[in-house]
């Protein structure tokens, strides 16, 4: 061996233990009872906690509602500047990585091929991270902002033109950069982890270069526990979201009641539908929906885009950006905020929501992403999202405001209902129930999607990293979904988006410290990835 082959060894014994899988395979402590793959202890804790929540929520619905709502009030109190620094912080850090030289590693090797195409890649990013929540509040949020239904951002005053910018910007501002910066980190970690250095397909193994060995004790149980939490309340909150909306739809077209029950039979039934996507498997069913939804989703975006006022809302492209851009920073300030309320109630809120969707968007990410390059991961992540976003928002929340501002239809009285906003506004426009019934569809169709893709990620977990586990395991989780958000409902009871949204906050603030050390892991790995294959050209 030459002087320059022997210094390439011992740069690579240095920097990086190449035995992950052998580590993997040791530490394994699954228990197969019946032929199921139940990582222990995560999945009988996971399931006996979120077990034991719904129960007690069925049986003392307003003890339940005022935990909720206190434990809300207290992390709110105490935490949203966590929130906030960690939440800037993670998307600095995507943009350092993706612009460094770290960006040219490839995810599963120098020679790894894209296992699904670009376009049905991207489908399935939208249809499991954020389809039903973009639906939900497509128009609702712009017209929040612009009326002051919960307060406005930055306290700018209602109905003016300043209020228009600031709901265009803010809204891109909460849908934008920093959501899918959260998602990126979780869903690289593993990615790289996984097919990089064959570690299990789970969140433990993103800590590896921190904890070693441990991630096979109480250590890495811990970590999968809290991931499988918050990523079943993260769930649960978009799946009442959705049952929400999708009643008061079936309401305003067919006079049906959107009363509590048939949002609890939409839930069972929708479910259902879940699990059939489940047994159907990811080709058959996640990938074949996610493509539909997004033919869907263009579908509902052209019609209210050329029916409403087009150049109005074509217009409203560069106000979007150029608001994002100038009130980002004073959006992303904690200090001193004068706007307290619509700061807690919108902000911190979605700073916990998309940190509880983290472990489920980044881990599905992750599980799609095989063959492509860091920067090109990190650079579809980031930016592709932003665009739409800003399409899908300025579209579906110029028209409803240019309604408010012309005195046409409901919505100029404001919001009554956060669910009905979009089916006021396609009142207004031609085809009104071919039009509704559509976005009723798109919200049924996302929802089976986020369901089955969401039971395929807590199974994983819950199976020690395994993506072929009996469908049984995928079948129980989805159901369990289904469950707790039920028990959001029913235990919210009148309040029942508050108390979801203090479902979700509760949760992601615990795992909001795992997503930060995951950060300062994942880069150790990739600097040792980056100095083995830098060793390696020198070697040759």
């Amino acid at each position: 061996m030459s002087g320059t082959e022997t210094a390439a060894a011992d740069i690579t014994a240095d920097v990086i233990d190449t035995d992950y899988e052998t580590d993997y395979e040791a530490g394994q402590d699954n228990v197969n009872p019946f032929g199921l793959e139940m990582h222990n202890p995560v999945f009988f804790i996971s399931a006996a906690l979120t077990i034991a929540f719904v129960l007690l929520t069925l049986i003392f619905p307003e003890k339940a509602n005022t935990g909720l709502e206190a434990t809300k009030a207290w992390t709110l109190e105490h935490f949203d500047w966590f929130f906030v620094i960690a939440s800037n912080f993670v998307l600095l850090f995507c943009v350092a990585v993706a612009i460094s030289p770290l960006g040219k590693i490839r995810l599963g090797g120098p020679d790894a091929k894209a296992e699904f195409g670009t376009a049905s890649w991207i489908a399935m990013l939208f249809s499991a991270g954020i389809g039903i929540g973009m639906v939900f509040y497509g128009s609702a949020e712009p017209v929040a902002y612009y009326t002051d239904w919960g307060g406005t951002p930055l306290n700018v005053e209602s109905r003016t033109p300043e209020a228009m910018r600031l709901a265009l910007g803010a809204t891109v501002f909460h849908w934008g950069l920093t959501p899918w910066a959260i998602y990126a980190v979780i869903g690289l970690a593993l990615a790289f982890f996984a097919f990089n250095k064959g570690l299990p397909l789970t969140i433990r193994s993103a800590f590896y270069p921190l904890l070693g060995e441990r991630i096979w004790g109480w250590p890495g149980h811990l970590i999968d526990i809290l991931a499988v939490i918050a990523t079943l309340f993260g769930l649960a909150t978009s799946l009442g979201l959705g049952a929400q909306q999708a009643a008061t739809g079936i309401s305003f077209l067919f006079g049906i009641e959107a009363s509590l029950t048939s949002q609890l039979l939409l839930i069972a039934v929708i479910t259902i539908l879940a699990i059939i996507s489940v047994i159907r498997g990811m080709d058959g069913g996640i990938k074949l929906l996610s493509n539909i939804n997004m033919v869907l989703a263009a579908a509902l975006l052209a019609f209210v885009f050329t029916a409403g006022p087009t150049l109005k809302i074509f217009s409203g492209f560069g106000t979007a950006i150029a608001s994002y851009a100038e009130y980002a920073i004073p959006l992303s300030d904690w200090t001193a905020r004068e706007d307290k309320a619509w700061y807690h109630g919108w902000t911190i809120f979605y700073w916990a929501w998309w940190v509880s969707w983290s472990p489920f968007v980044g881990m599905f990410i992750a599980r799609i992403s095989r063959g492509r390059t860091i920067r090109q991961f990190l650079t579809i992540v980031l930016v592709v999202p932003v665009i739409v976003a800003i399409i899908w928002f300025t579209t579906f929340g110029v028209a409803a405001i240019e309604q408010i501002k012309n005195g046409i239809g409901q919505l100029p009285a404001g919001i009554s209902e956060a669910p009905l906003v979009l089916f006021q506004m396609l009142e207004n426009m031609p085809m009104p129930y071919i039009a509704s019934s559509l976005a009723i569809i798109l919200l049924i169709v996302f929802f089976v999607t986020s369901s089955d893709s969401g039971s395929l990620v807590i199974d994983a977990i819950t199976a020690g990293g395994r993506t072929d586990a009996p469908v049984a395991q995928r079948i129980f989780w989805a159901t369990l979904q289904g469950m707790v958000a039920a028990a959001l409902l029913v235990g919210g009871g009148a309040s029942a988006l508050g108390a979801m949204q203090a479902g979700t906050i509760a949760s992601g603030l615990p795992f909001t410290l795992v997503l930060l050390v995951c950060c300062y892991s994942l880069f150790k790995g990739l600097m040792s990835e980056h100095m083995l294959l830098k060793a390696e050209r020198v070697a040759t």
